[in-house]
């Protein structure tokens, strides 16, 4: 009984945990917010939407001739 009860507990966290690597939380709007001239590049020819945002930048192919995936304005905000 024991052993089956350590078998179950290590099937649930074995889901618990893949589940949790499959999503992404993306930044915020606002630090994305970076006009078109100012980007920074931050990925690499043919970086998708999702591997840009792995990489903890933002992406945005509506502009032609700038950088796609580049890198997020600086967060100011301070937490004391």
């Amino acid at each position: 009984m024991e052993a089956r009860a350590l078998w179950l507990l290590v099937v649930v966290l074995a889901l618990g945990s893949s589940s949790r690597a499959d999503e992404f939380v993306g930044l915020s709007d606002n630090l994305c917010a970076v006009p078109a001239k100012n980007r920074v590049d931050c990925g690499y020819p043919d970086i998708n939407h999702e591997q840009c945002n792995n990489r903890g930048c933002c992406f945005d192919s509506s502009i032609h001739g700038v950088p796609w995936c580049f890198k997020p304005l600086q967060d100011t905000e301070c937490t004391f």
